[in-house]
């Protein structure tokens, strides 16, 4: 179990979901707005 919260603490951290936004062509205001938002309502509140 504790691998599989590894990976997910990877794969959904804020600054992995920044980075993955951007390799779609995302701009880099948007995509940090967008990462900061979800950091804000998401990530805290479901793996912190």
């Amino acid at each position: 179990m504790k691998g599989l919260r590894c990976r997910l603490q990877h794969h959904l951290n804020p600054l992995h979901v920044y980075c993955r936004l951007r390799t779609l062509g995302m701009a880099p205001r948007a995509a940090r707005a967008v990462s900061f938002c979800y950091e804000r309502v998401v990530y805290r509140f479901v793996l912190a």
